[in-house]
C-alpha cells in the first residue's frame, strides 16, 4: 500500500479561485503535487492515466488564468479531466473514480458546475465550445469560451468540420490543441516560446488590425496580398497554415510542460478582442510518471497499480477474454483466406486488432478517430472484393450509424462488424455502454446480426460472418472474459438464422441471445426446483430470427421470457414482432421481454448492476412467476458451473 504524498499547497486549494490567487512562482509546486496526488488516486481506482499526466501543467495555467466557471472550459473525450477533477473541488473524492457512487471518468454535466459539457466520444468540444460562444454573443456575455482538444481527436471529420464552421462565423473563441502524441510542428526551444508570445500579444494583434483596416481603404489587390504576406510570414515561422486556411488565427507550437511559456500566452489569446484562435501546445503523455512516459499506450487505461514499481495488479484470468478469442479466430480464418481484411477506428488494442496486424501487417488499417470513414472505406472494400472486418465498439458504432444504412446495407455490401464492448461495461458507464447496437441494426434492411452465447460460439460466428459474402453481417460480444467452455479447434460455418435448443421443458421457455444464457440455465435449474419445467434455448440470431423455433416454443409452452443484454428495441422488439405475424399474440401464451431498462446506465460493478435490471438469474425467474401470477416461492438458487451446453 502506497503512503499518500505531502501536499501542502495543493492542500490549500479546494476550487480554482484558490489557484488564482497564488503567484505564478507557486505553480510549479502546484503541478507537481497535483501529479503526485493523480497518481497516487489512480493506483488505487485504476482508470485513465497517461492522458491527465500530460496536461496537469495546462490545467494549472488554464484554472490560473481563466475565471472558471464563468469562463467555459470544455475537455474533449475526457480521459485527461482527472487533474481538472481535482482542482475543482472534487478532490476529496478523486478515489471513488469510476466506482459505484463514485467520480465519472469523464466530465459530466451533473457531477460539477465546472463540467460545462458532458465528454467521453471525442472530438466533440470544437463543435460544442462554438454553440456555447454563439449562445454567449447572442446574450450579449463577454466571458471567454475555451475547448482544449487532443491531437487524437483530431484525427475525426467533426473537429474539422466545427473549425470550419467556426472560421466561417468569426467567433470569439479559444481552442487549444493538446498535440501529446504525433506532433504536428515540434517546439523549438526559447525562439519558439518567444515567436508564440510574440505573435499572440496584443500589440501584435493591434497593429495587424491596423494593417486589416488599412487594406480594406485600398484596392482589393492589396488587401488580398497583406493578408497573404501576414499568412505566409507566420506560417513559415509556426507552421499553422492548415488551421490559419480553416479561419483560426494559429499561435504555437509552444512548450505544454513549461509555465513560463504557458501563462503569458494564455493571458495573450485571453485577452484577444475577436475572432477564434488555435493555440497549439505539446505535451507529452504520461509526463512526470516513468512508467507511463516509457509505456505510454500500456498507461493510457489501468487497473490499479503499485506506485513505486508501476506494476499492474491485474487478476488471473479464468478464460481468455472475448476480445483475444475474436482476435485469434480472425487470424486463424484470414491465414485460409487472403481476401479477409481487418479495420479498427483508432482502437486496435482494444478491438484485438493489433494481433491481427502482428499477423497480417498489410492487411490491417487503423483509421484513425473516425468511424464514418471507416465504414464507408470497408464499403469499397466489399465492393471491390475483399472480406473487410470493420470491428468497433458498440458505443462508438454509433457514429457510423448513416454509413452504415446507407453505404453498407442499402448496397448488401459484405461489410463484417465485429462489435465489441457489447452490454454493460462496468467502471466506464453509460457513455461506453453498448445497449443499443441490437435496436439500430435489427431496423436495417438485408443484414445478419448474431450474438455468441460463449467464446466457443464467437468463433463460430467469425467464420459464419466470413463465409456471408451477399449481405453485411454483424456480432456482438461483450468485455472482459469468457466462460470457460472447450474451445473448437476450428470456426464452424452455422445455418443462417437457426438458433439451438441447450435443455427442454414443458411449462416455461427462456430464449436468450447472446451471453445471458449462463444467467438463464441458472433460472432453468431454479424453476425445476419449483416444480416449472423449463426449456431453455438460444437464439444465436437475432436476424434472422429462427421462426421455426419461436413458433414451438410459442406452442408447447405458457409462458416465453425473452433477455437479452440490450435496449428496448433489440431482440424482444422482433420477437414480439414475429409473434404477432403469426398470431401467436391471441392464446395462451404469456410473454416477457427482459432488456436493459430505458435509461442510461451509470458506471457500477457489472454482476450487481445486472441483478438490479433483473438480468441475472433470480430477475429471470422473478418474471416467470410474475408472468403466472403466482408468488415467488423461497427456493435457494440453484447455480450452473459450466459444462457441455450442446450443440443444436
Amino acid at each position: 500500500m502506497s503512503v499518500p504524498p505531502e501536499t501542502p499547497l495543493l492542500d490549500t486549494v479546494k476550487t480554482p479561485e484558490d489557484v488564482r490567487k497564488l503567484a505564478d512562482g507557486q505553480l510549479r509546486q502546484l503541478a507537481d503535487e497535483v501529479r503526485a496526488e493523480m497518481i497516487d488516486a489512480v493506483s488505487v481506482t485504476g482508470g485513465h492515466l497517461g492522458a491527465g499526466l500530460g496536461v496537469v501543467e495546462l490545467t494549472v495555467a488554464l484554472h490560473k488564468v481563466f475565471d472558471t466557471p464563468n469562463d467555459i472550459l470544455i475537455w474533449d473525450v475526457g480521459h485527461q479531466t482527472y487533474p481538472h477533477k481535482i482542482l475543482t473541488g472534487r478532490r476529496d473524492r478523486i478515489r471513488t473514480l469510476r466506482q459505484p457512487g463514485g467520480l465519472s471518468g469523464f466530465t459530466r454535466r451533473d457531477e460539477s458546475p465546472y463540467d460545462p459539457f458532458g465528454a467521453a466520444h471525442s472530438s466533440t468540444s470544437i463543435s460544442a465550445a462554438l454553440g456555447f460562444a454563439e449562445a454567449r454573443d447572442l446574450a450579449g456575455g463577454r466571458h471567454n469560451v475555451v475547448a482544449v482538444i487532443g491531437d487524437g481527436s483530431m484525427s475525426a471529420g467533426m473537429a474539422y468540420e466545427a473549425m470550419n464552421n467556426a472560421g466561417a462565423m468569426d467567433s470569439r473563441l479559444i481552442v487549444i490543441l493538446n498535440d501529446n502524441d504525433m506532433s504536428i510542428a515540434p517546439p523549438t526551444g526559447a525562439m519558439s516560446a518567444y515567436l508564440a508570445r510574440l505573435v499572440s500579444s496584443r500589440t501584435f494583434m493591434q497593429l495587424r488590425d491596423i494593417g486589416k483596416q488599412v487594406t480594406k481603404r485600398l484596392p482589393k489587390f492589396f488587401e488580398v496580398a497583406a493578408e497573404r504576406a501576414d499568412e505566409f510570414a507566420r506560417g513559415f515561422a509556426m507552421g499553422g497554415t492548415l488551421f490559419e486556411e480553416l479561419g483560426f488565427y494559429y499561435v504555437g507550437p509552444i512548450d505544454g510542460h513549461n509555465l513560463d511559456h504557458l501563462l503569458p500566452v494564455l493571458r495573450n489569446v485571453r485577452d484577444a478582442k475577436d475572432g477564434p484562435i488555435l493555440l497549439h501546445v505539446i505535451t507529452k503523455k504520461g509526463k512526470g510518471y516513468a512508467p507511463a512516459e516509457a509505456a505510454s499506450d500500456k498507461y493510457h487505461g489501468v487497473g490499479k497499480f503499485d506506485v513505486i514499481t508501476g506494476k499492474q495488479a491485474k487478476p488471473k484470468a479464468n478464460a481468455p477474454s472475448y476480445t483475444r478469442v475474436f482476435a485469434e479466430a480472425l487470424i486463424d480464418a484470414a491465414r485460409r483466406d487472403d481476401k479477409i481484411l481487418g479495420i479498427t477506428a483508432a482502437m486496435p488494442t482494444g478491438t484485438g486488432l493489433d494481433l491481427f496486424g502482428q499477423a497480417f501487417p498489410k492487411r490491417m488499417f487503423d483509421v484513425g478517430i473516425a468511424e464514418q470513414h471507416a465504414v464507408t472505406f470497408a464499403a469499397g472494400l466489399a465492393a471491390a472484393g475483399f472480406k473487410p472486418f470493420c470491428a468497433i465498439y458498440s458505443t462508438f458504432l454509433q457514429r457510423g450509424f448513416d454509413q452504415v444504412a446507407h453505404d453498407v446495407a442499402l448496397q448488401k455490401l459484405p461489410v463484417r462488424f465485429p462489435i465489441d464492448r457489447a452490454g454493460f461495461v462496468g467502471a466506464d458507464g453509460a457513455t461506453h455502454a453498448g445497449a443499443f447496437d441490437l435496436a439500430f441494426l435489427g431496423c436495417l434492411p438485408n443484414f445478419v446480426v448474431m450474438a455468441p452465447a460463449d467464446e466457443a460460439e464467437l468463433v463460430h460466428m467469425v467464420a459464419t460472418s466470413a463465409a456471408i459474402d451477399d449481405r453485411p453481417s454483424a456480432f456482438r460480444f461483450p468485455r472482459g472474459e469468457g466462460v470457460g467452455v472447450e474451445m473448437p479447434a476450428v470456426g464452424e460455418i452455422l445455418e443462417i438464422g437457426r438458433g439451438r435448443v441447450i435443455r427442454e421443458g414443458t411449462k416455461v421457455a427462456i430464449l436468450s441471445l447472446g451471453t445471458r444464457l449462463a444467467a438463464a440455465l441458472e433460472a432453468a435449474e431454479t424453476l425445476e426446483a419449483a416444480g416449472l419445467s423449463t426449456t431453455v434455448a438460444d437464439a444465436r440470431f437475432m436476424k434472422p430470427l429462427d421462426r421455426d423455433l419461436l413458433r414451438r416454443l410459442a406452442r408447447d409452452h405458457e409462458v416465453l421470457v425473452t433477455v437479452e443484454e440490450g435496449a428496448v428495441g433489440g431482440f424482444g422488439s422482433h420477437v414480439l414482432q414475429a409473434l404477432s405475424d403469426d398470431g401467436l399474440l391471441d392464446g395462451h401464451l404469456k410473454v416477457r421481454v427482459l432488456t436493459l431498462p430505458d435509461s442510461f446506465l451509470d458506471h457500477g460493478d457489472p454482476a450487481a448492476t445486472m441483478a438490479a435490471v433483473g438480468l441475472d438469474a433470480a430477475g429471470i425467474v422473478r418474471r416467470v412467476f410474475d408472468a403466472l401470477g403466482r408468488a415467488e416461492p423461497r427456493i435457494e438458487p440453484v447455480r450452473v458451473l459450466g459444462g457441455d451446453r450442446g450443440r443444436g
